[in-house]
């Protein structure tokens, strides 16, 4: 209802208003938005068949909601995107610390307020914006935070006993009365903080240093929580979940689209990146690989999670590494490079928790890992496999490249060459002209380089070719002559 312009008790009367539960708020939208075929949640992608729904459901049983997955998977996101389903203003008590309706007061300043004045009580419009709560669960969460306490300065102050249900301090909870509270990370509250949640989840009442106030609280629950933390650090106790009405399992992104996707709705890129940098779309799908390569690696502790944020983290990596190349050779623009990859390493080691051997392995050694995997996954996509094992008498797409390792002098490529020389550099690879010339014939001539350096590095991962890190830069070789150097 949006009778903003409503300022006092008798004309919110007048007007036809009636009181309505923060759930049947979000009931009655949710069902208006379902009837009009509009999408209740936007920008969370991937969900659309599996979390959502059991979302929709949830909120039209009028559930309290835990939202259950590992870390970068938009549990809080999802609770954000609950404000859109209520009204835009709902009418408050003026002065009010909790929110009260003016048709159904709780409090005793409210009650007291309308006794006094009646029709002429004044009313204040709250907006849906502003009725969002969000307390993040930490160890040393008090009771007093999240409900209330004796303030003894209050009591002073008004010369009232402490026996006077006036001087209580309310806690987060009772402020966020009508609105949405989300307590995020639940397992790390305190299991006796837990507690003090049964009544309120239950039958709404709260009890502060003995006074027993039969709030009949009006709220939206929603709590989130990562599996692994039932047994890292704490857990949901046993009643408490049995008060939480629905409990909804999260995931990762089950593709490289959908993780494409998100990657560049979340990443953060300054215009004159986005204008003056060209990405080809091969490499979006190997930064995307990387999570999941990841997730299946035996060096990564895949119990904690690889938040999506590893691939937002790493695409804006990415996009400065390119950048900065372009700074310092003075060009107006420049194509991504599969060098370039190396700069994301750092956004990797950031959201990656290792196990014992991936510590012994080293960080940096693993996120290198990470990539060269990512390349290999995705070669198959786009050229004849690269067989381990070939038969002497046997030829392979790749001979010709190979012996070109042999027979000629070294290659390298300098992290600094101008767009220009890197692309001289690569054409002077005659066979690799050719077999993307056979392979990848409808290629765009932007993607040209991209992809022949990528034939390269797959070379290198299937141990067909070597790679060598240089000061600024790399060298590539055949197998052989790096075997006789490294004697």
């Amino acid at each position: 209802m949006e009778h903003t312009n409503i300022k006092t008790l008798g004309a919110l009367k007048a007007s036809g208003y009636t009181y309505k539960s923060i759930k049947e708020e979000l009931r009655s939208n949710l069902i208006e938005l379902k009837k009009a075929k509009q999408d209740t949640f936007t920008g969370v992608h991937g969900y659309e068949k599996t979390v959502i729904p059991q979302l929709e459901r949830a909120i039209l049983s009028k559930h309290n909601i835990n939202l259950l997955g590992l870390r970068g998977q938009a549990k809080t996101r999802l609770a954000r995107q609950m404000v859109n389903l209520l009204d835009e203003y709902i009418p408050v008590v003026a002065g009010s610390e909790i929110n009260d309706d003016p048709l159904q007061p709780i409090s005793r300043f409210a009650k007291e307020l309308i006794v006094a004045q009646g029709d002429e009580t004044p009313i204040t419009w709250l907006h849906r914006s502003e009725r969002f709560a969000e307390k993040l669960a930490t160890p040393d969460v008090t009771v007093a935070d999240i409900i209330g306490d004796i303030d003894p300065i209050k009591a002073a102050n008004l010369k009232l006993s402490y026996a006077d249900d006036r001087v209580i301090h309310y806690g987060m909870i009772p402020r966020a009365n009508r609105c949405i509270f989300v307590i995020n990370e639940l397992p790390d509250l305190q299991a006796r903080i837990q507690v003090a949640l049964f009544n309120i989840l239950q039958e709404g009442d709260i009890q502060i240093r003995g006074f027993k106030l039969r709030f009949d609280l009006d709220m939206q629950f929603v709590f989130t929580a990562n599996p692994e933390d039932y047994t890292n650090r704490g857990s949901i106790i046993t009643p408490l979940k049995d008060r939480i009405g629905s409990q909804i399992l999260t995931h990762y992104p089950e593709s490289i689209e959908i993780a494409k996707t998100i990657t560049q709705q979340e990443a953060k890129l300054e215009e004159n990146q986005a204008k003056n940098i060209y990405v080809p779309e091969l490499a979006k799908d190997i930064l995307e690989q990387i999570g999941f390569e990841a997730r299946e690696s035996e060096f990564v502790d895949v119990k904690s999670g690889v938040s999506a944020r590893l691939s937002i983290s790493a695409y804006e990596n990415l996009m400065s590494t390119a950048e900065l190349r372009m700074l310092a050779s003075g060009e107006a623009n420049t194509t991504v490079r599969l060098s370039d990859f190396m700069g994301i390493i750092p956004a990797i080691n950031g959201k990656i928790e290792l196990v014992y051997e991936g510590e012994q392995e080293g960080a940096a050694s693993v996120a290198e890992n990470l990539i060269n995997d990512a390349i290999k996954s995705l070669f198959p996509d786009y050229f004849p496999a690269i067989e381990k094992l070939v038969r002497k008498q046997d030829s392979t797409p790749y001979d010709e490249i190979i012996k070109w390792f042999i027979e000629g002098t070294d290659f390298e490529l300098a992290n600094d060459l101008t767009n220009k020389e890197y692309q001289v550099q690569l054409d002077y690879i005659q066979p690799l002209s050719d077999l993307l010339t056979k392979y990848q014939p409808n290629l765009d001539a932007k993607d040209l380089n991209f992809f022949k350096e990528f034939v390269l590095w797959s070379l290198v991962t299937h141990k067909k070719l070597s790679k060598v890190a240089l000061d600024e830069g790399y060298g590539f070789t055949d197998t052989f002559e790096s075997f006789i150097d490294g004697i």
